[in-house]
């Protein structure tokens, strides 16, 4: 069967190919982010109105909380799911993968309604200013609302990866991806909806890779199950999930935050330069995505590794992980430091906020080249349960965002 080859590619196929058919899809998925995040920024900024685009700075971050809750049960369960996979526990898999789907849906609610009851002080927070309170709130209310379907889809973006199914994965993201970058133009300009076009084509993407994943697990085209009958938090598996996923949330929400207290502190020189850090902050995405790509995607091979007990391919896939992954870095900040001129006039027409789109790209790129060695080593730790460690490594990075 298709799912049996699936596994048998993490067991016996050369690393090289094991580690790029895992790899590749998952970087692809990531370069997809990166464009649907850019497409907000450029449409609205096609707007010509600069206030917005501080305004969609300012949310963005908080936007990024919901996605990490995602990944806590996507990280967390695809750690458990390929050990388990590599032991042979298919069983123990299903209940695993069921438990991260309802979750995910229990939590979403809460976060909605927790989110919409609390929003006049998170802008507070975030630093909102006159200007950008109002549209900072329509962006982030509509996000709230449309929350457990952005914390499925992030979570089973991960989970098919646990399988071999990376292919699977990057579908589902490029479904609702290539959809909101289609939505984008359609409802922020034809439209003229503005900053909550935006947010209304952020949740039908998410909604539309969440209908994706969904059908394929009804298909029976999975070792997986989404079933309420296949739920249980029994035997270590909301303990395991966690344990993996809340260091690899933790290292996110406190990136999160470090980006909402920047942003706060740089909203007192003005919207112009709210502008520039926003718009800088997506051109390091690019490094920063690529190399979450090759640690992500890498993650479900090394967990099968450990749970099968095969060090020495464990270790020849870490050596070629991160040999790859620093090349890329280095190629990927090079070229955003040479474009980076270019890049900011897409996006920015007032000379102020150009100016500070570019000194902030130059100085957030500074360190670049070591993003993709970061979450290669990040994941294998997770891949292996290395819970405490980890977190100790997102937090060391938080700090440095910071």
């Amino acid at each position: 069967m298709d799912r049996n080859k699936n596994i048998e590619v993490f067991r016996s196929a050369p690393i090289p190919k094991a580690v790029m058919k895992n790899v590749l899809p998952t970087m692809a998925v990531m370069l997809m982010m990166l464009i649907y995040n850019l497409a907000d920024t450029f449409f609205i900024g096609r707007t010509g109105n600069d206030v917005l685009v501080a305004a969609v700075s300012l949310a963005t971050p908080v936007f990024l909380l919901f996605i990490t809750v995602g990944t806590m049960f996507g990280v967390g369960g695809t750690s458990v799911i390929s050990r388990a996979l590599g032991e042979g526990r298919h069983e123990y898999a299903r209940k695993v993968s069921s438990f991260c789907m309802w979750s995910c849906i229990i939590v979403g609610i809460l976060l909605a309604g927790l989110f919409l009851a609390l929003m006049n002080p998170i802008l507070t927070l975030i630093g909102a200013s006159a200007e950008t309170w109002q549209p900072a709130k329509t962006y982030l209310t509509i996000i709230a609302v449309s929350s457990p379907f952005i914390l499925i889809s992030n979570c089973f973006s991960n989970l098919f990866r646990a399988e071999g199914q990376p292919g699977k994965a990057m579908a589902g993201q490029m479904l609702g991806n290539i959809l909101n970058i289609i939505l984008d133009p359609i409802m922020i300009l034809t439209l003229k909806w503005g900053i909550a076009g935006a947010a209304i084509a952020t949740a039908i993407g998410n909604v539309a890779g969440v209908l994706f994943y969904t059908s394929f697990f009804l298909r029976g085209k999975s070792i997986l199950s989404i079933h309420p009958h296949d739920f249980s938090a029994r035997n270590g598996i909301w303990k395991s999930v966690l344990a993996i996923g809340t260091p690899a949330s933790l290292g996110s929400l406190l990136m999160s935050l470090a980006n909402i207290i920047i942003n706060a502190r740089i909203a007192r020189y003005g919207d112009m330069a709210l502008a520039g850090i926003g718009v800088a902050t997506k051109i390091t995405m690019v490094t920063h995505l690529a190399g979450m790509g090759v640690g992500q995607g890498v993650q479900a091979l090394l967990g099968f590794c450990v749970g099968g007990k095969l060090w020495d391919r464990f270790k020849e896939a870490m050596r070629f992980s991160l040999l790859f992954a620093l090349g890329l870095s280095l190629v990927l900040t090079g070229l955003c430091y040479a474009a980076t001129g270019g890049i900011v006039n897409a996006f920015l027409t007032e000379p102020a906020s150009f100016d500070y789109a570019v000194n902030f790209t130059h100085i957030l790129l500074s360190t670049g080249i070591f993003f993709g060695v970061f979450y290669v080593l990040v994941h294998a730790l997770q891949a292996m349960g290395a819970a405490k460690d980890a977190l100790i490594e997102h937090i060391m990075a938080a700090q440095s965002a910071d």
